[in-house]
């Protein structure tokens, strides 16, 4: 069974993920680009898709769905072929699980919050907050290099999902004091995934150039 897709994306945001799957995939998709900045991902026909008001937000057979995570895992799931993600019986499965709900809650919200500190504490603190988040986001990524080093890609020579996932969170970094790619093993797998075709069909598309 095909299902249609429409994806509700900015580009350079966290739908960047989704928009990638999908052209690497193959899936046949439309794209609706939200103007962040002017604030339509706050009005009300938005929030009736997300009422979180956030990005991505995708509609599967005109059904509204949200998170990029649990999006990215749909199309693996849908599109076996390309196989993204190990068969559900395997027991890799459940290390990709772990690691798209760590990216997702570990990773992710620090990423956020550096760029954003006036979310977590306001103007007057966001030099206190980028400061403690440095230390924390240092240790995440000499983790990860450290098991990349082990295995080469999250769940082994088999790129997923959560590869995905771990380079789009890579760029959000491009701009801070050490940026992912300062990590020999996290740059091996940014520059494995870049090469893709769909890699650089996605930044046509979206318009990007930082990061090429």
């Amino acid at each position: 069974m095909s299902h249609k897709y429409r994806l509700y994306y900015s580009p350079g945001a966290a739908s960047l993920l989704v928009h990638w799957l999908l052209i690497e995939t193959n899936a046949p998709h439309e794209l609706v680009k939200v103007d962040m900045e002017a604030g339509e991902h706050k009005t009300p026909a938005f929030l009736k898709l997300n009422p979180n008001g956030l990005i991505p937000t995708m509609l599967i057979d005109g059904v509204a769905h949200y998170e990029a995570a649990a999006l990215a895992l749909h199309l693996a799931d849908a599109f076996p072929a390309a196989r993204l993600a190990p068969p559900v019986h395997d027991v890799k499965r459940g290390h990709l699980y772990q690691w798209m709900f760590n990216l997702a809650n570990a990773l992710q919200p620090l990423l956020r919050a550096w760029w954003r500190p006036e979310e977590p504490a306001g103007e007057a603190h966001s030099a206190v907050v980028r400061e403690h988040l440095n230390a924390r986001l240092d240790a995440q990524w000499t983790r990860i290099d450290a098991h990349l080093a082990e295995h080469g890609a999250l769940l082994g020579e088999q790129i997923t999902v959560a590869d995905f996932y771990l380079v789009m969170l890579m760029r959000w970094s491009r701009n801070m004091p050490r940026p992912a790619t300062q990590w020999p093993h996290l740059a091996a797998l940014a520059a494995r995934l870049k090469a893709l075709p769909s890699f650089a069909a996605l930044y046509e598309r979206e318009g990007l150039t930082e990061w090429a």
